[in-house]
């Protein structure tokens, strides 16, 4: 039935004299309102779609033409849909619509590989980091303990700070000894860790430790620790490709916001009725 009707519709199309040349080649007529190749292309565009042969574009563009039959004469029947709320709806979606597509191709264009380099480049500070590398042995609490099994937790943590002391290895012991079970099996180590990123206490104890020096069991919100500095505090910058993302971030919200600024500001608004 359709694909009479549309026959029908390409016939009076060629007989009402169609332009028939590039983009504006009239592909079909839906009572007045004519349907450009050009729409076709865009609709294509679009949804991403890519016929491969001309069998594929046809049967793509009926279901396009009979889409747009539907929808126009849906739009003639005023008595089943609300004008005003379908206005308002499609308004919405067009501002949604401007808006994002807008600022998805500005931003893209305006920050730039080069414009994140430059920004590293020229913040350099924000980038750098004091870190140190430490290990410990750990000895867990929790609040729930009593005061005689965190004075056993205790106890267990002065143990493997006197047998480090009495000449054990400090690796040895942390095997032995700590509850983290992740570090304990790496002699204790942690790596390098970034200033004020952890426990106050531990960060505290961490960066005022000297090289090669090993703490007395000190408590944490973790439990108690005896802690080996393993490499001084040393400032530490970070790579370009491990804040790329967050430069990108700051970039894009700087420039959204001035051209937001920009924007608004070339077409004013006033509000009926107010000064």
């Amino acid at each position: 039935m359709f694909r009479s009707f549309l026959i029908a519709c390409l016939i009076c199309i060629l007989l009402s004299g169609c332009k028939q040349e590039g983009k504006n080649t009239c592909l079909a007529q839906i009572g007045e309102r004519e349907i450009s190749a050009d729409q076709f292309d865009a609709y294509l565009e679009f949804k991403r779609l890519h016929p491969n042969n001309d069998t594929n574009r046809d049967k793509l563009l009926d279901q396009y033409l009979e889409r747009e039959q539907l929808a126009s004469a849906i739009e003639n029947q005023t008595t089943l849909l609300d004008s005003r709320l379908t206005d308002a709806e499609l308004n919405e979606f067009k501002k949604e619509m401007l808006i994002s597509r807008y600022f998805e191709k500005y931003l893209n264009d305006t920050v730039s590989e080069q414009a994140l380099k430059n920004y590293y480049t020229t913040h350099a500070a924000d980038f750098e980091q004091r870190q140190v590398k430490v290990a410990h042995i750990l000895v867990r609490t929790s609040r729930k303990m009593t005061e005689i099994e965190r004075q056993a937790k205790l106890t267990k943590a002065q143990d493997a700070y006197a047998k480090i002391h009495g000449g054990k290895a400090f690796e040895d012991i942390a095997k032995d000894y700590s509850e983290d079970a992740n570090s304990a099996n790496k002699g204790g180590e942690i790596g390098w860790i970034r200033e004020g990123s952890i426990d106050a206490r531990f960060s505290q104890v961490s960066f005022n430790t000297k090289e090669g020096e090993i703490s007395e069991p000190f408590e944490s919100a973790f439990g108690y620790h005896v802690l080996k500095v393993l490499k001084a505090p040393a400032i530490v910058k970070q790579p370009f490709e491990r804040v790329s993302g967050d430069i990108r971030y700051i970039l894009r919200n700087k420039a959204k916001q001035a051209e937001t600024e920009r924007l608004m500001s070339a077409l004013p608004l006033h509000r009926c009725g107010k000064k």
